[in-house]
């Protein structure tokens, strides 16, 4: 079949081009004084960006609680990872495949501040889960006060990134 076939109509080239001549004659004209439209440009408002889910404003977390060993202080420092990056976390199944799998071993501080992250695993793809991992590190810290737990006073956590770039700590999916 041809594109000027009778049972068809007219040619497909002549339906564009009164289509296009109908578009530029519709935005040619100017809008009508007093309308909506007539406002200048200047006083519409840009669309909002969404906001970045990890720049949002920090949660205010509560005290952590004591901890009487390492097992209790991971558990604590993955909900709290979880509690001060709400917009950057899910808690469902785990997606596959997975962006990224940075492992960091978190040392901390008598008063479970951090004092040091060094990163054990960084991906190849996707290398800046690494860093928004030890930022989240950050904002969920202090973890408790491990000064009575034996030294050195460091555990180590997997972060598991999906896609739109949101972490669930591998601790709370065992």
């Amino acid at each position: 079949m041809s594109c000027t076939d009778p049972r068809f109509g007219f040619d497909w080239r002549w339906r564009a081009g009164v289509a296009s001549l109908i578009l530029v004659a519709g935005c040619s004209a100017p809008p009508p004084a007093g309308s909506p439209e007539a406002a200048p440009a200047a006083s519409v408002p840009a669309p909002v960006p969404p906001p970045d889910v990890r720049a949002a404003t920090p949660i205010k977390l509560p005290p952590p609680g004591p901890v009487r060993s390492w097992n209790e202080v991971r558990v604590q420092a993955a909900h709290r990872l979880v509690a001060a990056n709400p917009n950057g976390t899910y808690t469902g199944p785990v997606p596959e495949p997975l962006l990224g799998i940075p492992v960091l071993e978190i040392e901390l501080n008598g008063d479970g501040s951090v004092r040091k992250i060094v990163f054990l695993r960084q991906p190849r793809e996707a290398k800046e889960t690494s860093q928004l991992a030890a930022d989240a590190v950050h904002r969920a810290a202090p973890f408790g006060d491990v000064s009575r737990l034996p030294k050195p006073w460091r555990f180590t956590e997997t972060f598991l990134f999906s896609d739109d770039r949101r972490f669930k700590p591998r601790t709370l999916d065992q």
